[in-house]
Parts: structure tokens; C-alpha cells; sequence
């Protein structure tokens, strides 16, 4: 039996963050400041936490400038904000994220509109959204751009591949697929309505998985040589032993004995995120300073 290939999202990402920390060295010397990235977290969910702890130190090891706002779970939306605001009009700073989720009393969609979308490095302002949706250069969501990079690396020229994505998210699964038709890809979005899903799954090369459901994509789905990139990270409990591990949305050890290459959960995509978020900050301080894209990103 032919086992797939596990795509090495880990090494990816360190060499795409190794390239941005050239080009921010670059840009350093060109005028004279560093990017800045500002990140805003309300409340203490402990994975938020962990993941802008760990944003901070990247930023920090590209050579970027890092602005960390911790704000308390009680903070009024107008407050938010009014912070988004001074962030939006603060010259040090070229990316702003705001770490969802945000707590209920918070209109989420309020607060990612009222992000300039220059400064919106997560893409996902109505702006950028339609952007990409037409075509245009347009900061594009960190998940979905690392996965194409992926699928580049590993495919090469996606033209002509027939690609479903398993998923319709605002943050994944609809810019996954606009990224998709823009490298000439035939794309189906599926979803829990689709009728038979595994029979549209099983005609694709690429399958990008991102519905948030424990291993849904079974390996018998997975048409022979297909290239999968798994977006799920989802936390199961062994009934056996009672201890919980991280897995996808992919049944993979059944998938491996149908793909070509699969990407790890976890080690896969999630690596990719904070790498793209840097670069989209990189990009967004040369669209801000008028210089031109840095080359190769």
C-alpha cells in the first residue's frame, strides 16, 4: 500500500517567516521605521491568550514592532472602538487585529468594519473581502492564503485541478475558494446541506477541509492521488483512557492510504496562520509607505 506524503506546514511556515524577516529588514532600512503590528484581546479565553502570546513573540523575532492591547471582558463596544480608531489613525502601526472571538455583548462584524481596511492584516473587512472577490490586490485571510501556499509548494500550477472546499466560513471557506478560482481551479464549496458530499468530495485533486467537525472527511471520500489540506483543529476524548488529543477534519490515517500529500493536525496549517499574518503586515506597511510589494511574497 502507497502511504500520501505529510506536508511539512512547520518547515514552510519558519521559511516563509526567515523571508519576511528579510523583508522587514529591507523595509527598516528604506524609511526608516519597522512594521508595526497591533494586537487587541478582550478577556482571558485561555487559547486566545496563548496564540497572541505567540504572535507577539514572532512579530518580535521578524523585527517588527508589537503593540499588545489586553483589554477586560466588561469593556463596552464603544470603547473597543474608539481604540480601534486611534489604532487606525496611529502612523507606527500597519496591521490590526482583533482576536476573535469577542465576548457576546460585541458585535463582531462592528468591530472588524470599523478596522481601516489597510490596516486589516486578518482580510476579513467587507473591503478586502470584495477585493478578492473581483480580482484586485487585497489583504487576504492568514488560514486560507497559507493554504494555497501550500498547495503551490506541493503542486506547483494549480490551473486546470478540479478543487472542493468542505466548508463556507467568512474566515476560511469562502476566500479559500475565491483563492482557488484565482489560480484557474474548478471549485465546488460543500456543506452540511450538500447532498451526497462524499461523492462530490471524491472528484476533486484538492480537498480543503475546514468545517470544524472531528474527522467528518473519511478516507474512502478522497479520490486516489488527491491533494488534502486539513483546517480542522478539533479536541476529541479517547473513551478508553479519557485523555483528550487535537485532531482535523480529516480521518487521516485512512486518508494517507489514498492521497498524494496531506497536511498534519496538528503541524499542518496552523503554522501557516502567525507566518502569513506577518507577511500580510509586511505587505501592508509597503502599500502604506507607497513602496511596491516585497518581492516573492
Amino acid at each position: 500500500m502507497t502511504i500520501g506524503k505529510i506536508i511539512d506546514g512547520k518547515g514552510f511556515a519558519a521559511a516563509l517567516r526567515a523571508q519576511v524577516a528579510e523583508g522587514v529588514a529591507a523595509f527598516a532600512e528604506k524609511t526608516g521605521r519597522k512594521p508595526g503590528l497591533a494586537v487587541v484581546l478582550v478577556g482571558e479565553d485561555p487559547a486566545s491568550s496563548v496564540y497572541v502570546r505567540n504572535k507577539g513573540k514572532m512579530t518580535l523575532a521578524a523585527g517588527m514592532e508589537s503593540f499588545e492591547f489586553k483589554l477586560p471582558a466588561t469593556i463596552g463596544e464603544e470603547e473597543l472602538l474608539d481604540l480601534i480608531e486611534e489604532l487606525n489613525a496611529d502612523e507606527r502601526i500597519d496591521g490590526i487585529l482583533c482576536q476573535l472571538p469577542l465576548p457576546k455583548h460585541i458585535d463582531e462584524a462592528s468591530v472588524i468594519a470599523a478596522i481601516s481596511p489597510d490596516k486589516d492584516v486578518d482580510g476579513f473587512h467587507v473591503v478586502n473581502a470584495g477585493r478578492l472577490a473581483t480580482g484586485q490586490e487585497a489583504l487576504v485571510p492568514c488560514t486560507p492564503l497559507g493554504c494555497i501556499m501550500l498547495l503551490k509548494d506541493e503542486l506547483g500550477e494549480l490551473g486546470g485541478l478540479e478543487a472542493v472546499v468542505v466548508g463556507r466560513s467568512n474566515i476560511v471557506g469562502k476566500p479559500m475558494a475565491q483563492l482557488l478560482l484565482a489560480e484557474n481551479c474548478t471549485v465546488t464549496i460543500a456543506h452540511s446541506r450538500t447532498r451526497d458530499i462524499a461523492s462530490v468530495v471524491h472528484r476533486a485533486d484538492i480537498v480543503v477541509a475546514a468545517v470544524g467537525r472531528a474527522e467528518m472527511v473519511k478516507g474512502e471520500w478522497i479520490k486516489p492521488g488527491a491533494t488534502v489540506i486539513d483546517v480542522g483543529i478539533n479536541r476529541v476524548v479517547d473513551t478508553e483512557d479519557g485523555k483528550s488529543r487535537i485532531v482535523g477534519d480529516v480521518a487521516t490515517a485512512e486518508a494517507l492510504a489514498h492521497v498524494r500529500a496531506i497536511t498534519p493536525v496538528p503541524g499542518g496549517v496552523g503554522p501557516m496562520t502567525i507566518a502569513v499574518l506577518l507577511r500580510n503586515t509586511l505587505v501592508a506597511a509597503h502599500a502604506r509607505a507607497g513602496l511596491p510589494r516585497p518581492e516573492g511574497l
